[in-house]
């Protein structure tokens, strides 16, 4: 039961017509969506197209996802089709980004848990920037940054830090990031039909908390954003205290210009604009709600461009390459040592990692490579899921549905005609990791942290 109170805020935010089709559409199933990663070769389920994603799907039902090979080969991701508009509002733009040549395009995704828009916005500055771009991921909560981490393991860009720092550790980034992406916390209204728990916690009171917890996100990250730098800001929420309200807010407080100008979309859904963004409701559109707006900062900060440099070191400490691990990827990078494990950072991003770990809680850069026994290499299952992973540098063995699911249960594997040692199980050409050939059986080395664990024999 929608409350009046709520009402009279959706109303006050589009308007009392709009807000009248999406009443309407409260109570109907929740939407289903898909997001391609265009960089494996996997197969995502068919759909009819997210009007604003051009990798994005509709789907008319909900699939048992856990029980194709293909999701958990990172080949594409279970995203609302209304979050996908941030990416879309990321893209366009990209194009009026200013860099300082000679080093790589920075971002923040500041709220970034599960990993939804973090591996959209990788995706993205791949296509425009090559490799040449790190992406900061960052979840305050430690439980819900490490679901962060195996999302972005799956998805498979090295060129991702995944970290666990409350948005203040940031102000020590002067000026570091050209573009922040702050999906903030909110009220939860585009929770609406997936939980109705939402609908009865929903309160005035809660708009208004949520409205103040936001401001103080935005003002202990702003320093870190560098001046003529592009700020994201986006809930899953309608009413305008959360919304155009705060976007004033930082225009005024933080020293930004609103920057959504954009012509209307020319999509069969109607995604309503707002003063000073975007808001998609259901009713409208098919997926559960977003608004987006965006600013560009106008206040000075300490250097335009932050310097790199300095610390404990001013030079990453490398471990020497041996031939075969250099040979497992496709990519230049800097192997390092974290005990005994061995991991490849994009050796044009290597000093930027060092400076970030410096100032932040980082718990995953780069790609997992593998663990060091004695001389022996043991393959991280990270690295068969990287898109900088040689895949022909480990024999594979191409394996059928159930074969692929019993690895992905961690069951027995057999591979009569496969060579002992490392082997890659394939399925229909994508990697889904590794085991160790004994001959008449085979060490599955699936992590136990991601196996599936309902039947898969449904």
């Amino acid at each position: 039961m929608i409350k009046e109170s709520f009402g009279k805020y959706l109303e006050e935010a589009i308007g009392s017509d709009n807000a009248l089709v999406a009443f309407s559409a409260f109570d109907s199933p929740a939407s289903v969506a898909v997001r391609r990663n265009p960089f494996k070769n996997g197969r995502c389920p068919e759909g009819r197209p997210v009007p604003w994603c051009g990798h994005g799907r509709l789907l008319d039902s909900r699939p048992v996802f856990t029980l194709d090979p293909h999701f958990h080969a990172g080949s594409y991701y279970v995203q609302d089709s209304s979050s996908m508009f941030v990416g879309y509002a990321f893209r366009e733009l990209l194009s009026g980004l200013q860099i300082p040549s000679g080093r790589p395009v920075r971002v923040l995704d500041l709220c970034a848990a599960p990993g939804g828009k973090t591996t959209d916005i990788a995706a993205s500055l791949r296509e425009a920037f090559g490799s040449s771009f790190i992406l900061v991921s960052n979840e305050v909560m430690k439980a819900r940054a490490g679901v962060l981490a195996e999302n972005v393991a799956l998805w498979g860009d090295p060129n991702v830090v995944v970290t666990c720092d409350d948005p203040r550790a940031f102000s020590s980034l002067s000026g570091y990031f050209d573009i922040i992406v702050a999906d903030v916390p909110c009220s939860g209204e585009g929770m609406f039909r997936k939980d109705e728990e939402a609908q009865k916690q929903w309160s005035e009171d809660n708009v208004a908390l949520c409205e103040a917890r936001q401001r103080r996100i935005v003002a202990d990250v702003w320093p870190a954003l560098a001046e003529g730098g592009l700020f994201i800001y986006s809930t899953c929420t309608f009413n305008r205290y959360e919304n155009d309200g705060n976007v004033e807010w930082i225009a005024e407080e933080m020293g930004a210009d609103p920057v959504f100008d954009y012509r209307d979309l020319e999509t069969g859904d109607k995604v309503i604009r707002t003063l000073h963004g975007y808001s998609l409701v259901p009713g409208h559109v098919e997926g559960e709600g977003q608004y987006c707006s965006a600013l560009r900062k106008t206040s000075a900060v300490s250097f335009a461009d932050v310097k790199i440099r300095g610390g404990k070191s001013s030079r990453v400490k490398e471990q020497p390459v041996p031939e075969a691990v250099a040979d497992l990827l496709s990519e230049d990078v800097s192997l390092r040592m974290k005990g005994d494990t061995v991991t490849a950072v994009p050796r044009q991003l290597a000093e930027d990692v060092m400076f970030l770990e410096q100032h932040l809680h980082v718990i995953a850069a780069g790609c997992a490579v593998g663990v060091l026994k004695g001389k022996t290499l043991v393959p991280d299952a990270d690295l068969a899921l990287s898109i900088i992973f040689n895949d022909e540098a480990f024999p594979y063995a191409e394996v059928d549905r159930k074969t692929a699911l019993e690895f992905l249960h961690r069951d027995a594997v057999m591979l009569k005609d496969s060579p002992k040692g490392y082997v890659i199980i394939r399925y229909e050409g994508v990697p889904l990791g590794f085991v160790k050939n004994l001959g008449n059986r085979c060490n599955n080395l699936h992590p136990q942290s991601r196996r599936i664990r309902m039947d898969i024999n449904r």
